[in-house]
């Protein structure tokens, strides 16, 4: 029941990101090319506190579009964006912060991502040992 929950959640917040930035935007002209062409990046992510994302239930949940600019619910869009455009995309290649020193607590935090990036379809899951390790890693990106 909780995988259905959180699927029909993720389609509903992926639409939502997909759509609104389409929905003022008028068809271009018969014969007129639109004034910009772009590969769509939007993206549902998901918070919750338990080692897979089947087991638990998401806690938090943001969308992020990137293209053509930054907006969603992400709090931190525009960073978040130039943070997953430096790593191509890549959420396992997301910059660390050294610096941060976290406890060994064993309280498995788990992030989820579906959507569209530059065009491609997007899903990942990763769970970190606890909240502090998490947050060293993508700084922007998963921080909501």
């Amino acid at each position: 029941m909780r995988n259905t929950a959180r699927w029909a959640a993720t389609i509903g917040l992926t639409a939502a990101a997909v759509c609104g930035p389409l929905a003022g935007a008028a068809p271009a002209a018969p014969g007129n090319a639109p004034a910009s062409l772009y590969a769509p990046s939007a993206l549902v992510l998901t918070v919750a506190h338990g080692e897979s994302a089947a087991l638990a239930a998401p806690e938090r949940a943001v969308t992020l579009v990137c293209a053509p600019a930054p907006s969603g619910t992400h709090p931190a869009a525009g960073p978040a964006c130039a943070e997953l455009r430096a790593a191509q995309g890549d959420f396992d290649a997301l910059a660390s912060d050294d610096d941060m020193l976290c406890t060994r607590e064993y309280d498995p935090v788990v992030v989820t991502v579906d959507g569209v990036w530059r065009g491609e379809r997007v899903s990942y899951e990763r769970t970190y040992s606890n909240e502090c390790v998490k947050s060293s890693l993508g700084a922007s990106v998963f921080a909501f």
